[in-house]
């Protein structure tokens, strides 16, 4: 048997909890960059686009920390809770109803909705859990989350569409 004759165990396409998760660590890498930070602020606050451009820097992340006495993971603490819970949630979710309905709408909108859940946890326990933390403080931050989540949980919903369940 030729080299190039070996059968597959692996097929093409990845899972949709899969895929998901990829394009949330993307988006969370890049939007959530110093660099895309500092490009960011030239953009208008007042327009739609600038508003959504600042938006997908929501899980900003730094590599080191602007006050030494909290260290990288305090400041970190979104971005890193936002991937964990993306990553569960998008294998929780849409497990049971992906599995009868493959490439359908339902993976769309379950892909959107854990992403939308996980940015609105990530944002609730990252300020509970964060240097000063209070409940009022942490209910104002989940619904930034939460907003952040919605405005840019479709571009999850579409990477993970099409996977296997």
């Amino acid at each position: 048997m030729a080299l190039t004759n070996r059968p597959r165990t692996v097929s093409g396409y990845g899972t949709a909890a899969g895929t998901g998760t990829l394009a949330a660590f993307l988006l969370v890498a890049v939007c959530g960059s110093p660099l895309y930070l500092g490009w960011v602020q030239d953009t208008d606050p007042d327009g739609a686009g600038g508003w959504f451009l600042r938006l997908l820097a929501w899980p900003a992340w730094r590599l080191h920390a602007d006050d030494p006495s909290q260290g990288v993971l305090a400041t970190d603490l979104r971005a890193i809770l936002l991937l964990i819970l993306a990553a569960a949630l998008l294998y929780l979710l849409p497990a049971a109803q992906v599995a009868r309905v493959q490439a359908s709408a339902s993976q769309f909108f379950s892909g959107w909705a854990a992403y939308a859940l996980a940015g609105g946890f990530a944002a609730l326990l990252s300020a509970l859990l964060g240097p000063g933390g209070s409940l009022l403080a942490a209910f104002q931050a989940t619904g930034t989350g939460v907003t952040y989540g919605f405005f840019a949980g479709w571009i999850i919903g579409l990477a993970s569409l099409g996977g296997r369940a």
